[in-house]
């Protein structure tokens, strides 16, 4: 007995020791080292809290609402949760194990007829059931198990990055709405301050009736704008209660500065792509995947050759509870089972997931591409959008003055209404312009941000 315990032992060790397969290693890839778009500073964008970046305190709360009651967020816990409790099943199939029974029966025979027999029988027996890992593939399956937990882990951060995006950008966009309504009723008491003075220039007969029409003309124009705006602003703040978890009712608040008062910093700084890659989230969780099918080809390798499972049971059993200390029973085997034939079944499932690694490398590789791209594309829309703003704001300033000067001299007489008319559109124009290049910069912050990992942190 002890004898064979101690081989076992032995043997258990050698053959755990032995993993065959192909040990997973990183794609190579000619990894540039910078950027294309130029970069002003260079620094990690995710050491930026994202409210330090976001210094709206009503946005504040809207983020912390959101990333507390999302329902995707919540769903991400749960994955979480879920691929945890995975990663524990894969790792207990390494070890033995270990169950009890107890049990008792009665058996009536009577064979022939006059031979009328009871067989009494309990038992209690401690069971040991164990799938020595010779080839590796307890192994693998536990690499695999870790490699999906940690992908849900992942993806939760990258959902965190994408709500903090998601809330900044909508609340931008509703601060932008209610900036270009407040435009629109401004314009709208012009129109109708226009109105009333060419009524009273006409009926004055200082000039024809096709001014005071067309005075009317504008201001029915302008009229309808406000019902499309005040639309738009409830279905974005039935968009912003959504992504806070909470129903569609009421009103979302706002802070008390318009979007024109919100900060945009001058810059951001922007890391060396590899230690990019190494940080956010999204990439992490493709590079997790690509472990994932890396340990399901050395499973499907492991499949291939034989397994090795030890039972064993220890205990007593007899026909009265009297005896039943008095007769211990025990018992060992050691059961080897492997493919013989089976129509290359084996091998094929083998090429299979062979073929679903390759896949999943090019995905990978896709995906350092796509952060490329995205990264450089933030960064050039970045700068742009901050020109952008400069040549609005000098067309609007532009517009305004042109503005003065057409409503001054219609007054005077040296222009035509028309030109006022004229004069009114273009600085209209020009203020929803700069409004919408004002969001645009914003959104350009908020992409640059969350491109660079940027919003895990809250300070």
């Amino acid at each position: 007995m002890n004898k064979l315990t101690y081989i076992l032992l032995i043997s258990t060790v050698l053959f755990s020791s032995c993993k065959i397969g192909q040990k997973y290693e990183q794609p190579e890839m000619n990894i540039p080292q910078a950027f294309d778009a130029k970069i002003t500073n260079e620094g990690n964008a995710s050491d930026i809290g994202w409210s330090a970046l976001y210094k709206d305190s009503v946005l504040q709360g809207l983020i912390t609402k959101a990333l507390d009651h999302n329902k995707d967020m919540l769903i991400a816990a749960a994955r979480i949760k879920e691929m945890a409790a995975n990663k524990r099943i894969s790792f207990a199939n390494l070890f033995p194990e270990v169950g009890a029974e107890v049990a008792g029966q009665k058996e009536y025979l009577n064979y022939g007829g006059d031979s009328k027999k009871y067989s009494p029988e309990l038992r209690a027996n401690l069971n040991v059931s164990w799938e020595l890992d010779i080839w590796g593939k307890l192994r693998w399956a536990n690499e695999a198990g870790v490699a999906a937990y940690l992908q849900t882990v992942e993806a939760q951060k990258a959902m965190h990055l994408t709500i903090v995006a998601q809330v900044a950008q909508a609340y931008f966009e509703l601060k932008a709405l209610d900036k270009e309504l407040t435009i629109v009723k401004q314009t709208l008491d012009a129109r109708r301050e226009g109105v009333r003075f060419a009524k009273l220039r006409y009926e004055g007969g200082l000039t024809s009736e096709i001014p005071y029409r067309q005075s009317l003309v504008e201001l029915a124009r302008t009229e309808t704008l406000i019902p499309n705006l005040e639309n738009e602003i409830k279905l974005k703040e039935n968009d912003l209660f959504v992504l806070v978890g909470e129903f569609p009712i009421g009103n979302i608040p706002r802070g008390k500065d318009d979007i024109s008062h919100l900060q945009v910093p001058a810059s951001l700084p922007i890391d060396l792509p590899s230690s990019l890659l190494k940080r956010r989230p999204d990439m992490i969780q493709a590079e997790q995947k690509l472990i994932e099918a890396n340990a399901k080809v050395g499973m499907a390798y492991t499949d291939m050759f034989p397994s090795l499972r030890l039972t064993g049971r220890l205990g007593g059993e007899n026909t009265e509870l009297t005896d039943f200390l008095k007769s211990p029973t025990w018992f060992i085997s050691g059961v080897l089972t492997g493919p013989i034939f089976n129509m290359g079944k084996n091998k094929a499932r083998h090429n299979a997931a062979k073929a679903a690694y390759e896949q999943e490398v090019y995905s990978y590789e896709k995906s350092v591409l796509n952060v490329f791209k995205e990264v450089n594309n933030s960064i050039i829309t970045f700068n742009k959008m901050k020109e952008v703003y400069l040549s609005q704001e000098a067309l609007y300033n532009s517009a305004n003055s042109y503005h003065e000067l057409a409503k001054l001299q219609y007054v005077n007489g040296a222009v035509k209404y028309i030109d006022v008319l004229d004069a009114q559109r273009q600085l209209f124009d020009a203020e929803i312009a700069l409004n919408n290049a004002t969001l645009n910069e914003l959104y350009s912050l908020v992409a640059l941000y969350k491109a660079l990992g940027g919003g895990l942190n809250r300070d």
